[in-house]
């Protein structure tokens, strides 16, 4: 039997200096017997893997909404590919690729539907504002419970790289940093193939000197990404992109910005009119009436507040499942 121990040991002979080690981990905020065959990292990993706010995802837009086809991304299917790229780059890095893909995995579990055309939505409702990585951070502390407990109970390392996976705080290790980066890489790569494929810009449309560069394909774009990255942080405390892969990455997220996210084909004015009355209705509706309330979010109503709540029951919700509960509370029978 190839015991924790055994991995442990792997690790030190194995991975870079650098590399977040499991043996030393900064631990859980409760204490927990370890496990016989598996790392702390890679119990994390397991415990993401497993949760239903993991499943979720599979219901939730990533950027195209209600799209027609069957091979648009969702935030699940952009989730696996930020985990992929994440793990190549740690592994040509020799880096810690459980802990990088516990990361990955975990990083958008607090999305709420309807993409980040939703976000907006509920950041404008609710007190205090509302961002995704914050509450991706407060599924794994508090939400997604088990054997009466609230939270997963994870690594910090973990929940520092999840929080941290956007904005302007550096994660603490190099894995985390990692999903950083690779979050960015994925998502303006695979939305630039969701946009050719549903018509919204052509592959001649996108700035030739980020084509010159990167490369003119899906694949030669992360290829060159990715290396770029490995290239340059190899044997040092910190991951980082050589300028002109950084410039040119950046202008193409400009771009994708100006003719993607916010184009009228992707984001019709009624489509986003919609999304706009479900999750605000469905927000004020439930501050109405808590007692409507799951029974387990009813529970934490004392500790967290009424307000709290409600944001963390719309935000779990998918796109469908929101779109049911609507019709169901505010269409009259008839109108179905």
């Amino acid at each position: 039997m190839i015991t924790r121990e055994d991995l442990e040991k792997k690790e030190y002979e194995n991975l870079s200096s650098f590399a977040a080690k499991s043996a030393e981990s900064r631990g859980r905020a409760l204490q927990e017997q370890k496990c016989q065959v598996r790392t702390e990292f890679q119990r994390d990993r397991d415990r993401i893997v497993h949760s239903k706010s993991f499943r979720r995802l599979m219901h939730k837009t990533q950027v195209f909404l209600a799209p027609e086809g069957d091979h648009f991304r969702t935030r699940l299917t952009h989730t696996l590919e930020v985990s992929q790229i994440a793990r190549t780059i740690a592994r040509g890095l020799g880096l810690n690729e459980d802990l990088t893909e516990a990361i990955a995995l975990g990083h958008d579990l607090g999305h709420t539907p309807f993409g980040h055309s939703g976000e907006t939505i509920l950041n404008n409702l609710h007190p205090g504002g509302f961002k995704h990585n914050i509450q991706s951070l407060r599924v794994v502390e508090v939400l997604e419970g088990s054997k009466g407990r609230f939270g997963m109970n994870l690594t910090a390392e973990v929940k520092d790289g999840i929080v941290n996976h956007t904005g302007p705080v550096r994660p603490f290790t190099l894995e985390g940093q990692i999903v950083k980066f690779s979050d960015r890489i994925a998502y303006i790569n695979h939305d630039i193939d969701d946009a050719i494929r549903s018509g919204v810009i052509k592959l001649d449309d996108l700035p030739q000197d980020c084509i010159d560069v990167l490369g003119s394909s899906h694949r030669a774009r992360i290829n060159k990404l990715v290396m770029d990255i490995i290239i340059n942080s190899d044997n040092k405390q910190i991951i980082a992109m050589g300028d002109s892969c950084q410039e040119h990455m950046d202008k193409l997220r400009n771009y994708m910005f100006e003719n993607v996210y916010h184009n009228e084909k992707v984001k019709r004015h009624e489509d986003l009119h919609r999304v706009e009355t479900i999750i605000s209705s469905l927000y004020d509706y439930y501050l109405d009436h808590p007692e409507l309330l799951p029974a387990e979010r009813q529970e934490m109503i004392e500790e967290y507040g009424v307000a709290e709540i409600v944001k963390d029951h719309v935000a779990g919700m998918t796109d469908r499942y929101a779109l049911n509960i609507y019709n169901e509370i505010f269409i009259p029978k008839g109108w179905k």
